[in-house]
């Protein structure tokens, strides 16, 4: 490898007017894919001086021991440049130098230096201790449930109604119209419909009711009617499914909304559930239901629709109410241990944000340093940045 002399640039000029930048460093970047090198210098003394005639720098890059390339032009005062166009399994060396009106004064050359990957950032340590915790405990929550032993799962109401308002379609004899959303099956909260249709419909098929879901997603309708097959089978009565149960309608959404709201009121059902992802239809067709004398039981994540729901239905499900069903339906051990240890991740969210209040009023009203020095600490460990 050919060294290069950088006084080559300095002879080529009339004359040297500024005093070169001074302990200059390379030195890989930190907790990245190995590809970007950080320089750090003093500046010319030149620079430092209240009517310095420095005017700016200029970067130097030598690759694999080739000819110097300028790579930035960076303004007087200047101490750090972050070089984010090297390559891993290459040798890198750098000069600055100091610019005036007349001459550039380079500095020393840096050692050659090669980027490198580092697979963990320890920097986000916190990320991983936060993530084994929340990971250590799904894990127990899921063997203590498949040991047998009752996990505690607070009630919410309208899970508690599906059996009832299943039965009271039964005993009237009037059938359960089942709104899984608009959206597509790329939205979590359809999924989280499906789920729940799953157990709706294995009741359907043991009390022998019959169940209309007008769908605006051919996918929709694909998966609900596999739903719906399945629950039969289960049940032992996979003759009396029928395709005609799921049917698609359109995409446009007041189309579907028209299209709901006359199967509403044709067909009087006794149950509705709306479950999934709403948005303006959501009032129209909660108002049209509550109009029929249906027992409604809705749920969305969308905050915006939610206060029309607990306005025009009889049970709503807030938020992750909607995720929780499945795992509260089913007692399945894998869905209650995982419900399980996202509640363990909410209390430690909990007891932070708790702790962090009380130390930073504490430490602000009695000017404590050691309070104020745990919160620092504490938001530190938090902060994934």
């Amino acid at each position: 490898m050919t060294d290069f002399d950088t006084t080559k640039i300095a002879s080529d000029l009339e004359k040297v007017v500024v005093a070169p930048v001074s302990s200059l460093i390379a030195s890989d970047h930190k907790y990245d894919n190995g590809e970007s090198i950080d320089l750090l210098w003093v500046p010319s003394i030149d620079d430092r001086l209240v009517n310095g005639k420095v005017i700016g720098y200029k970067v130097y890059r030598i690759e694999d021991g080739g000819e110097p390339q300028m790579i930035a032009e960076l303004a007087s005062g200047s101490n750090a440049y972050n070089d984010q166009s090297v390559e891993r399994g290459k040798l890198y060396s750098y000069f600055v130098s100091a610019l005036s009106s007349s001459a550039e004064t380079p500095s020393t050359k840096t050692a050659s230096i090669e980027p490198q990957k580092e697979w963990l950032n320890f920097k986000l340590i916190n990320v991983l201790i936060i993530a084994l915790v929340l990971g250590g405990a799904v894990i127990y929550f899921i063997e203590t449930a498949r040991r047998g032993k009752k996990l505690f799962v607070r009630k919410i109401a309208g899970l508690e109604a599906v059996d009832d308002a299943i039965g009271r379609a039964t005993e009237m004899g009037r059938p359960i119209l089942f709104i899984p959303g608009i959206l597509d099956m790329d939205d979590v909260q359809t999924l989280a419909a499906l789920t729940i249709l799953g157990r709706v419909a294995r009741m359907i098929a043991d009390y022998d009711t019959k169940i209309f879901m007008p769908v605006s997603r051919s996918l929709v309708m694909t998966a609900a009617r596999e739903t719906i097959k399945a629950s039969y089978q289960a049940a032992g009565r996979p003759d009396a499914y029928s395709d005609d149960a799921v049917t698609y309608v359109t995409d446009e959404q007041f189309g579907y909304v028209a299209a709901v709201d006359g199967i509403m009121v044709r067909e009087k059902p006794a149950t509705c559930f709306l479950l999934g992802a709403f948005f303006a239809e959501s009032l129209i067709l909660a108002e049209t239901g509550n109009s029929v004398g249906a027992i409604q039981i809705a749920g969305t994540a969308r905050p915006a629709q939610l206060p029309f729901f607990i306005a025009a239905c009889d049970f709503t499900l807030i938020g992750e109410e909607l995720f929780a069903a499945s795992a509260y339906l089913s007692d399945e051990p894998k869905q209650l241990g995982s419900l399980k240890g996202q509640d363990v991740g909410k209390a430690i969210a909990m007891i932070a944000i708790l702790i962090g209040v009380l130390t930073v009023t504490i430490g602000e009203v009695w000017n404590v340093g050691w309070i104020q020095s745990i919160t620092t600490k504490l938001m530190e460990m938090f902060s994934t940045k």
